[in-house]
């Protein structure tokens, strides 16, 4: 019976309570969910003797034997230690096939779930937060403070330093997605494989080009609107090699930034005020169409946009043959949000 909040996780993580055998991980960080769920696994499999064995489940696994999943989290292993089963959410693994397995009391194996950006009264997320032996952890975006914490950990297991100039410029290129920014971090430091020191030169070489440019109008037109430009801006990027699903990761960060200025205004705090706190800052060439967007954009609306995009990004992972055709689809959807209730295009 614990909600453990975002600022919470990395402390909790290091030594969970051994009495819970539930855990979900949920957020609008998709990468982060993953990266924690894996580092979980992998803690509560070690400390068996001898080690759990560790499964992974999704709604492919339930469509010819819908009481798997059941059956191996109630089965105690005849041999080796207990199981842990990691679950990804979706149509069939859902909160009504969970709660009599949450809900029953501890599991003979340890039960791990990857849920999307759940809102507290949704059930899955209550189910977790209620019950005796289970929990859920939040997973948001990166602030600076746990982006310089990634940055030193890849940096320092590569033997490397970074100058003071280097790593603003590379805290201002990562954000939204842990995967993400974990798989720049990394890159930056095989390129400055055999040096002591990375210089503000590696990065800008390696973290952000001018592609980033391009990736970023996808999530800006679809924030204005505009569908149409949003998915032409889509199929040029697909279309020169690039993966659709960096165009979610792209809009997950773009709509956390505007929900973050948008519920900062809702508080009291002007527009100016909210955009200059964000961190990092934003160019100055996307600061005032950014901000027309603060002001169109409702925090009901943003709330809803986040959810979208988290079950397009959960879909995209399970079906990477359909990921174009999501994205495409998700930008459509997120554009016609962005119309105000009154009909008509958004004013600028």
């Amino acid at each position: 019976m614990v909600a453990v909040k975002a600022h919470q996780a990395a402390a909790f993580l290091k030594a969970p309570d051994p009495k819970l055998s539930a855990f979900l991980f949920f957020g609008s960080d998709a990468g982060l969910v993953a990266e924690r769920a894996h580092a979980l696994a992998k803690l509560v499999a070690a400390r068996e003797t001898p080690e759990g064995e560790i499964l992974r489940f999704d709604d492919a696994d339930l469509e010819s034997d819908p009481d798997r999943l059941a059956i191996e989290l109630e089965t105690l292993p005849m041999f080796g230690g207990r199981k842990v089963i990691r679950a990804t959410t979706g149509r069939r693994l859902n909160a009504n096939l969970l709660k009599p397995l949450v809900q029953g009391g501890r599991l003979a194996a340890t039960l791990i779930v990857e849920g999307g950006n759940l809102k507290p009264d949704e059930a899955l997320r209550a189910l977790f937060e209620k019950s005796e032996h289970a929990a859920a952890i939040a997973c948001y975006a990166d602030e600076a403070a746990d982006l310089e914490t990634l940055v030193r950990e890849v940096l320092k297991a590569h033997g490397l330093a970074i100058a003071a100039d280097a790593r603003e410029v590379l805290l201002g290129r990562l954000g939204a997605d842990r995967a993400l920014s974990r798989n720049e971090i990394e890159k930056l430091a095989l390129y400055a494989s055999g040096k002591t020191e990375i210089e503000i030169g590696d990065v800008e070489a390696v973290v952000g080009d001018a592609a980033e440019m391009t990736l970023d109008r996808i999530p800006a037109a679809t924030a204005a609107g505009d569908g149409a430009r949003a998915v032409i801006e889509c199929d040029r990027w697909v279309a020169s090699g690039e993966s659709p699903q960096a165009v979610i990761v792209a809009l997950q960060r773009h709509f956390q930034r505007l929900h973050r200025v948008r519920a900062a205004i809702d508080r009291g705090r002007t527009l100016d005020d909210a955009l200059k706190a964000l961190r990092p800052p934003l160019h100055f060439k996307q600061k005032q169409a950014f901000a027309t967007q603060c002001r169109t954009w409702t925090l009901d609306r943003l709330t809803r946009a986040q959810s979208g995009i988290a079950i397009a990004a959960r879909a995209a992972r399970l079906t990477p043959a359909l990921e174009a055709a999501l994205v495409e689809r998700l930008l459509i959807d997120l554009a016609r949000l962005a119309v105000p209730a009154t009909g008509g295009r958004p004013r600028h």
